[in-house]
């Protein structure tokens, strides 16, 4: 988990689009996206473990950090969530590689839940994408410069979350409502706590990276197994990192499938196990670093199906000085954030000709 935390005092911001959680609502839920995946937990009669549920929730108070050099908050009823998996190697990640100073974000979506908060569109970034990284707080109450062509998930390795969020926004030009993260063993404790993510696999996949070994066919992957999947590269479609998005997204579809089928909303243990596991394993912006805060997210996330999900990637090509790089489309990208900023789907034309994985199909 990222190391810049704090429960302290928290910064509001004005216009906020989120309103206060009134009591005695039904759900109680975390968002979390660990290397690559949404998680949707559910809760219900949770009052009386409120307090330990609080103490397991870390937090960065990413408004204190940003100032008010941000993009307009406008109050629409939509809200926009950048989501990270942290690929940190210390601790319980060392088994996935050694540790070279820091953890990296190698998952970025942004998440915007339109008005009614009965659809949603998630944007993946590709971490290889090359931008201009501006020049952002770095938690410690530094500064980190700016960077032209640095990758883009060099903004969390050198300035933690305020840093990555920062980032997007002047990427897009939309501000950031909430950040979530979550790391490996989070997201396998999630997967496994669900009692795994059932997909179908079109192909055989055996990539000795991820250390994932499946036939064609259908299965129910356990928290290892799916970790593996959402950071599977090398062995599908192009071998890049665009293909693997494809499998993330994919991945992401199966699992919200998957908390609405499991009963969560009707198990209290599980609902207590979920909110636990989900709690412990996240860090979050401090406007949703309390269980009472995440009430009233949840409340506007837990009707989204996964056919309400529009998936897509940033639209990039690939740099013509590096072909191990992406570079973003210009008016492609455009068509994106316009459309995100006023509350509409994102264009079919705005994904055309762009740089694919040739992945698309190999799960759903």
């Amino acid at each position: 988990m990222a190391d810049q935390t704090s429960n302290g005092s928290r910064i509001r911001a004005n216009g906020r689009r989120r309103k206060p959680p009134t009591a005695g609502r039904r759900a109680v839920a975390a968002a979390a996206w660990g290397a690559a995946g949404l998680v949707l937990v559910g809760g219900s009669g949770l009052g009386y473990v409120y307090f330990k549920l609080n103490g397991n929730i870390q937090s960065v108070d990413i408004n204190a950090q940003l100032g008010k050099d941000r993009p307009d908050d406008v109050d629409n009823g939509s809200m926009d969530i950048l989501v990270l998996g942290s690929d940190s190697r210390s601790g319980a990640n060392g088994k996935y590689g050694d540790d070279d100073g820091g953890a990296r974000s190698d998952t970025a979506m942004i998440i915007h839940v339109y008005e009614g908060h009965k659809k949603a569109a998630v944007v993946s970034v590709p971490r290889d994408t090359l931008i201009d990284r501006p020049r952002c707080a770095d938690g410690d109450g530094g500064t980190v410069d700016g960077e032209s062509r640095a990758m883009f998930n060099t903004a969390y390795e050198v300035g933690g979350p305020a840093c990555a969020v920062k980032t997007v926004e002047k990427m897009s030009g939309i501000r950031m409502d909430h950040y979530v993260e979550v790391d490996f063993t989070g997201f396998k404790k999630l997967v496994d706590e669900l009692g795994g993510v059932d997909v179908t696999t079109t192909e055989a996949i055996n990539d000795s990276k991820s250390h994932l070994d499946l036939k064609p066919g259908t299965h129910t992957l356990s928290g290892e197994q799916a970790l593996g999947l959402v950071r599977t590269r090398k062995s599908v479609g192009n071998g890049s990192d665009l293909g693997r998005i494809q499998l993330q997204q994919a991945f992401i579809k199966a699992l919200i499938a998957q908390v609405r089928e499991v009963g969560v909303f009707t198990d209290p243990k599980k609902l207590y196990d979920l909110a636990d596991t989900a709690t412990k394993a996240i860090t979050t912006d401090s406007e949703l670093d309390s269980v009472q805060e995440l009430v009233g997210f949840a409340n506007g996330l837990k009707d989204l199906g996964a056919d309400d999900v529009q998936m897509v990637t940033m639209p990039v090509q690939y740099d013509k000085r590096d072909p191990n790089r992406v570079v973003p489309l210009e008016k492609q990208g455009k068509q994106v954030w316009t459309a995100l900023k006023n509350d509409r789907p994102v264009p079919a034309s705005a994904t055309e000709d762009t740089a694919d994985g040739q992945a698309e199909g190999v799960v759903r």
